[in-house]
């Protein structure tokens, strides 16, 4: 039953669990705050949200009140709130005049100068000054990792960060020790924070005390340009912004999308965009004398379009990598279907996935902000924490709710959540498949159950019938119950290139080769011409095996083999469409401009094709995305989400075959060491490098 309160002279009506604070921005009012933030536990700390009840004699924490708890007044008349009262304004004087008593004035060098809720707040409900002169503590700085600077004698001790990393981050590493003056956050083993999310406080520290490291003393806020954009450093597709000076990306910060990331990200989307300004492709270059050497574009294409015609359609393979935006895969498809070539793929990793049996056996169907109404979960060859960062906080913040049972198969991992460990490989899930699994029974009794297949189980040798295993486990999950529009079968994407290139078809046409098939050919001579379309993830033909050309935008594994090197833009360089692992698809916006004389990618092809002699019939962007979107309607569909229809997982199902013995494990080894731009950047390198220390210390080990 909805219960009524009267705010600042308005009455409004809340449900059942709605606090004052929560009432009061309801009615338009505005309510400081440093402690509570909306995605995590109330703590009541700052007591800078107070407000005034008429009837009580003292103010009232908003944020730790439920409009519930008022006691009636005796007429039965709802209780009125004041949030702009004298008394209210005197209370939070006197609540800014004791957080500013040992707060230091370091605002002129302050990172957070600029986007300081301190500062903002100090402005707005302030005193003006301050009546004590006592000197002001000094707490002696935390090294909590290469990601986080600690200033923490600016800490006001709100705990957001502390409840972040249990809540959300789900790794108990930080903490207060003290008690009153002497209190401190800190982490409890003295060493860097290893979770994947953690720079998420540095967003969450309302007062500087917690800043981003490797942007310290760079810039401030006020001279970057915003763009907003999406990630492509997981398949999760992350909505973020970038931030930008000049022709430099100095950091990215995360975006709320609910349905998505809420409002965070992992470090490595945040941090590995130091790397977008190293090892970069600014030249196109060609292999003369065993060497690569600068050449002009006019050279390199010719080059390239010689090769091409030179060969036989089928002697020629295109392999496209993990970063590869919709637009350069449909311009590369539609220039080799115009060459005759049907050795063409996206799977990279040699994944088990056909377009041809529909849209749902591909996708993670149950949506990503379906987790919160999971019951059950089953994780089958996946390591969430590390393949997608952000929706492994999702699944433990359903967890914390309670009334969620996870199971797993595959490699024991640190999940952040309890689960049930079921066994390592395809026997398990044969047995679950059979009903002989005790995890079958808590399947069969879910109203919400999800089956979450890892991206390295699709591309084992036998991933088409384990694929085939997991879909009969999920259709079984669902018989006879009466949710029509719940999918259990979820496929979890680490390639935010991968989900576009299904759609649109970037897989061998009839008689063609995969990935494997091609580089296998082309160490047996049998492959002339060997396309790269930033694919770096691979085992290459060695120099002289097969004429190797590399379109992309870092001097990774694909350009030292190179033949040809064609520099393309990275994900800020260029407005491309990505499709997320649950067939959302979202276009990143131009940041800055691609470095020294590389070009966007479906620019390079439409050059390339008329070099060839078979010119792509499209000279703007927006006019090869009207034959994108009329090839493929799905990537016509921004940022909504376009339930499959089951009979892709219907077909799926019917796969068979006998699956191997080997256990399933994750395809990631090293989170921080993705791709190319990550392997560029200095800081993903040291954050790889602690986290080899940790897990070759016994000591941390042990205490892990």
């Amino acid at each position: 039953m909805n219960k009524p309160i009267i705010i600042d002279g308005k009455l409004i009506e809340v449900e059942p669990g709605t606090t004052i604070l929560q009432a009061c921005e309801m009615a338009g009012a505005e309510i400081p705050r440093f402690c509570y933030h909306e995605r995590l536990s109330i703590a009541g700390n700052c007591r800078m949200c107070l407000v005034e009840v008429e009837g009580i004699p003292k103010p009232i924490a908003s944020c730790a009140m439920g409009v519930a708890d008022l006691p009636p007044n005796k007429d039965g008349a709802p209780r009125k709130v004041l949030t702009a009262s004298p008394l209210v304004k005197a209370a939070r004087e006197g609540v800014m005049e004791f957080l500013l008593i040992n707060h230091p004035l370091d605002c002129p060098i302050c990172d957070q100068g600029g986007e300081c809720d301190l500062q903002d707040q100090a402005m707005a409900y302030g005193f003006g000054g301050s009546r004590f002169l006592e000197n002001k503590r000094a707490v002696e700085e935390k090294y909590i990792g290469p990601l986080i600077k600690t200033f923490m004698n600016r800490c006001i001790h709100c705990t957001r960060c502390v409840r972040f990393m249990t809540e959300v981050a789900g790794v108990e590493e930080l903490g207060a020790i003290g008690r009153g003056e002497d209190m401190e956050i800190t982490t409890y083993l003295d060493r860097g924070i290893l979770s994947e999310l953690s720079a998420n406080v540095n967003d969450l520290c309302p007062v500087g005390a917690l800043t981003h490291r490797p942007w310290s003393f760079i810039a401030r806020p006020w001279e970057l340009e915003k763009t907003q954009s999406f990630d492509v450093m997981d398949a999760l597709g992350s909505a973020v912004r970038v931030d930008t000076r000049g022709t430099a990306v100095l950091r990215v910060l995360p975006r709320n999308n609910d349905d998505v990331n809420e409002e965070w990200i992992s470090d490595k989307t945040r941090f590995a965009c130091d790397g977008l300004r190293t090892q970069r492709l600014d030249h196109p270059y060609v292999r003369q004398g065993g060497k690569l050497r600068p050449a002009s574009w006019e050279e390199a294409l010719a080059l390239t379009a010689e090769k091409l015609a030179a060969a036989a359609p089928e002697r020629i393979g295109a392999i496209a990598g993990d970063l590869a935006g919709a637009e350069e895969l449909f311009a590369l498809k539609d220039l080799l279907t115009r060459l005759g070539v049907s050795n063409l793929d996206c799977r990279q990793d040699g994944a088990k996935l056909d377009p041809a049996l529909g849209r749902s056996g591909y996708l993670f169907n149950s949506s990503i902000a379906g987790i919160d109404q999971a019951d059950v979960i089953l994780l089958v060859g996946t390591n969430p924490r590390l393949e997608a960062a952000v929706l492994n906080a999702r699944i433990l913040k359903r967890w914390r709710q309670g009334g969620l049972k996870v199971g797993v198969i595959g490699e024991p991992a640190s999940l952040t959540y309890a689960y049930e460990y079921m066994g390592a490989g395809a026997q398990t899930l044969q047995e679950l498949a059979e009903g002989k699994h005790s995890f079958a029974e808590a399947l069969k009794g879910a109203q919400r159950p999800m089956i979450i297949v890892g991206a390295g189980v699709a591309a084992r040798a036998d991933g088409a019938a384990i694929l085939g295993l997991a879909a009969r486990i999920a259709l079984g999950a669902i018989e006879g119950k009466n949710d029509a529009g719940w999918n259990p079968f979820n496929l979890l994407h680490t390639a935010a290139s991968r989900v576009a290139g299904l759609d649109l078809g970037f897989v061998p046409g009839p008689g063609g080769l995969d990935a494997a098939a091609q580089l296998a050919a082309a160490r047996a001579g049998k492959l002339d011409v060997l396309y790269l379309l930033g694919a770096d993830e691979i085992e290459l033909p060695a120099a002289g095996q097969s004429f190797v050309i590399y379109q992309g935008h870092h001097g990774d594994r694909g350009a030292h083999r190179a033949d040809v090197i064609l520099p393309g833009a990275a994900y800020t360089e260029k407005s491309a469409t990505y499709v997320n692992t649950e067939g959302r698809a979202q276009m990143t916006e131009r940041c800055v401009f691609p470095p020294g004389e590389a070009k966007e990618d479906w620019a390079i092809l439409r050059a390339l094709s008329a070099k060839v002699g078979k010119t792509l019939p499209y000279d703007t962007l927006a006019a090869l995305r009207a034959a994108m979107y009329k090839a493929t309607p799905a990537l016509a569909r921004l940022n909504t989400l376009q339930p499959a229809p089951l009979d892709g997982v219907r077909a799926l199902a019917k796969m068979t075959g006998t699956p191997g013995s080997e256990a399933f494990a994750s395809p990631i080894k090293d989170f921080y060491l993705t791709n190319p731009i990550a392997r560029a950047s200095t800081v993903m390198a040291e954050m790889s490098a602690l986290k080899k220390t940790v897990q070759d210390s016994p000591r941390l080990k042990a205490a892990e």
